[in-house]
């Protein structure tokens, strides 16, 4: 369940961690050269990197979604994984406008500052577009909106429908709509969304990798925890169990109380003897990210945390069998809601206060999402469809005592859904069926 901003909650975890760390740990507090960190897999060489060839169908089913929506070309701007997905450019322009045109019937176009040209061709040449692609540059004291206005009409399209990126920084798309007035600007969203929501074979591939490391790093830690850890502590045995396992991840992990505040707390938090702990996030294998919460206790559970682990547990069930091609994404949300107002955590959000889950990829967030009267945009009501990736992760959060959440990543399949993880059996062992 990571944030989306900028200011992920990866990152806002990591910085807390630093703030609270202490500045001199006991040894037997940081046991990252324990056994079961140690015995860890290394799975990177499993992981296929992308080919032109697959970014190119890409850019194909863009362009049919452009002519289905009447969009003549989008335009991705500085950094959005969207111009990673299509034409691995990673974009990363601060405040100086770099954008990637891609046109429905034309050839495509780069606009960048200037100095930066000879970087923007050794990226181009990396990617599918390679010399298909022409470089537009400006100098710093010219307009780079106008400039991708010039390109656009270079190619008939100086008053044609623009989709811009939705994750465009303001001051991009009001350059862009000041600077052309004649254009019509829309969001892209039909087109990169509609590409991306769908997953390959390869790119699932990629999500069952990152989610089987992510639940073998979560089982190697839990194996290594004692009473008297603090989270710092715990953030150490993360690192090291994925820099053995070999790729990039990150997770937080909230202790007793504060499992109540879905998204954690920066308070310094210690290990004891019966602590309900929750660890959550994942990893990214090609780009592509896992996204797993695991609660559990150290030592003996109470009876109301069995009580609660087995509703929130049905809950995510529901979910799972609700998911199907075709089906609102609300109804999602609504058949785990039920599970959980029905077992007394009701009514609507008082105990289960986000949505069942998020749509999941190159992003950690991404279309489309779980949830009733969706005000993300787009479509208000997104009907599931085959390929379709997203959370399961209903949670009942009970503020001051303890919070419970399971997530998994599901796909849709033609008939149904499954998750890419087996389910957790219990909260006594959350971890048996892991391998």
């Amino acid at each position: 369940m990571p944030l989306s901003s900028g200011l992920s909650r990866r990152n806002f975890l990591a910085a807390s961690a630093a703030a609270f760390a202490a500045p001199h740990l006991p040894a037997q507090s940081t046991p990252t050269q324990h056994p079961a960190i140690q015995s860890l897999p290394n799975l990177s060489g499993q992981a296929r990197p992308f080919t032109n060839e697959e970014r190119q169908a890409r850019i194909e089913r863009a362009r049919e979604l452009m002519t289905h929506n009447n969009i003549d070309a989008i335009v991705l701007a500085n950094s959005t994984s969207s111009s990673v997905y299509f034409a691995n450019l990673h974009l990363f322009g601060g405040e100086r406008l770099w954008a990637l045109a891609l046109c429905a019937k034309s050839k495509p176009f780069l606009v960048c500052p200037a100095f930066e040209e000879g970087r923007a061709h050794e990226l181009l040449a990396s990617g599918p577009l390679g010399g298909d692609c022409d470089i537009l540059t400006w100098q710093e004291d010219e307009s780079p909106f106008a400039l991708l206005g010039h390109g656009l009409t270079d190619r008939h399209l100086g008053s044609a429908t623009i989709g811009l990126d939705e994750h465009m920084a303001f001051v991009f798309s009001e350059g862009i709509r000041a600077a052309n007035p004649h254009l019509k600007l829309v969001s892209a969203t039909p087109v990169t969304a509609g590409c991306r929501m769908i997953k390959s074979a390869h790119e699932l591939d990629c999500m069952r990798l990152a989610c089987r490391a992510t639940l073998l790093v979560y089982r190697a830690v839990a194996q290594s925890l004692h009473p008297g850890m603090t989270t710092a502590d715990v953030r150490q045995l993360i690192d090291a169990a994925y820099r053995q396992v070999g790729f990039e991840g990150e997770a937080s992990l909230n202790v007793d109380a504060f499992t109540a505040v879905p998204h954690g707390s920066r308070q310094p938090q210690t290990l004891r003897e019966g602590s309900i702990l929750m660890l959550d996030d994942g990893c990214s294998v090609e780009g592509y990210q896992s996204d797993i919460t695991r609660t559990f206790v150290l030592g003996k559970p109470t009876s109301k945390m069995l009580s609660v682990f087995d509703l929130v547990r049905r809950a995510q069930t529901a979910a799972l069998h609700t998911a199907r091609p075709g089906v609102p994404a609300a109804e999602v949300d609504a058949a785990a809601r039920k599970v959980i107002t029905d077992g007394g955590y009701g009514p609507g959000f008082k105990f289960f206060t986000h949505r069942v889950g998020h749509g999941i990829g190159l992003d950690g967030h991404e279309w489309p999402y779980f949830v009733h009267n969706n005000m993300y945009g787009w479509d208000l009501n997104p009907k599931l469809a085959a390929g379709m990736t997203l959370s399961d992760e209903p949670g009942i959060y009970i503020p001051g005592e303890f919070g419970i959440r399971l997530e998994d990543d599901l796909v849709v399949t033609e008939n149904g859904a499954e998750l890419l993880t087996p389910q957790c059996p219990s909260l006594e062992d959350p971890f048996a069926n892991v391998s």
